[in-house]
């Protein structure tokens, strides 16, 4: 950190912008915050107790290419502030989605779009059945991690894939285009956003990402660009994504070739060298994983469906034995 004052961004223009609500501004909430933000959206995070105090107090520091930055966002600890949002960015931890959802509804204004920015396939689903919510998906491509209060680090990448994962509510209306409307505002961020027309296989190709990365990253210690140097763990990398895509298969998701996904896994490690995995980040940290819905998610999927996913199921339960070490 410099000893200096940090820059800080611009103030934002509220009437060229939609107003944003990052709900859950962990490190993936507040990179996007972040990048909204630094290009005029006006937007309010609402995040934990200390990270709230620390933006109100200084702004959200933004670390990216060595460089770190004070960028103005608003911030708070309760959820009250959805209900001027025009746009919100739903980005809690999968085991918290239903209890989100309940809490969010009934404070969204008429017309307000929700999207979900979560790890794991079916969040949305999820958001409806718990609290009627009509949400959009992105698929989230981002190495980041919270560096310390109201301070977000960037690692590597940072685009999404955008898509409407359900189909429209029963006797209900649905605004046309807004999946386009939507990517359109990231994009004139900055983001990369491409819409899909099957956002579900889309989340699965990063589910498959998200196995054949984080348990492994966590119970090693390791970071991607040492994981995929490493032949025996592209090996087990390669079993892994296998398993994945037969669940995939046989619950009526088409995805690519395993050879495919595992050179497109390696790549992404060669990219994203540096990162940790947010499992690994959630361990360190003592806090609990998201490994219920990514390995664990394909082991219980695939029970489900007659499919064994044996080496998915032991790194759950090794995760889930650390997780307890520290409960």
């Amino acid at each position: 950190m410099p000893s200096e004052p940090l820059p800080t961004s611009e103030p934002p223009a509220p009437s060229a912008w939609p107003r944003v609500c990052v709900f859950g501004a962990g490190a993936v909430g507040c990179y996007f915050g972040a990048r909204l933000a630094l290009a005029g959206a006006p937007v309010t995070l609402v995040a934990r107790p200390a990270h709230a105090a620390a933006i109100e107090e200084r702004g959200l520091l933004f670390e990216a290419g060595g460089s770190t930055r004070s960028v103005a966002v608003r911030a708070h600890a309760g959820p009250e502030v959805v209900r001027d949002a025009d746009l919100v960015l739903f980005c809690v931890k999968a085991r918290d989605t239903e209890a989100g959802a309940r809490l969010i509804a009934p404070l969204l204004r008429a017309g307000a779009q929700v999207v979900s920015l979560q790890n794991g396939v079916d969040n949305a689903a999820r958001m409806r059945a718990a609290a009627g919510l009509d949400p959009l998906a992105a698929v989230v491509y981002v190495a980041c991690s919270m560096a310390g209060p109201g301070h977000v680090r960037h690692a590597g990448r940072g685009d999404l894939v955008l898509g409407e994962a359900l189909a429209p509510p029963a006797g209900g209306t649905r605004e046309a285009g807004r999946a386009a409307a939507t990517a359109a505002v990231f994009e004139r961020a900055g983001v990369p956003c491409p819409l899909s027309p099957d956002v579900r296989a889309d989340l699965w190709v990063k589910l498959v990402i998200n196995c054949a990365f984080n348990a492994i990253s966590a119970l090693g210690g390791a970071r991607y660009g040492r994981m995929v140097a490493d032949p025996a763990v592209r090996e087990v990398m390669r079993d892994l994504i296998a398993e994945c895509v037969a669940v995939a298969r046989a619950d009526g998701v088409a995805l690519p070739a395993v050879d495919e996904l595992h050179r497109n896994a390696m790549g992404i490690g060669d990219a994203m060298g540096p990162a940790t995995s947010s499992t690994a980040q959630d361990l360190a940290a003592g806090r609990a994983t998201e490994i219920d819905a990514l390995n664990g998610y394909v082991a219980v999927r695939g029970a489900a469906l007659g499919v064994a996913a044996p080496v998915n199921r032991a790194l759950w339960t090794l995760v889930r034995l650390v997780e307890a070490r520290g409960a």
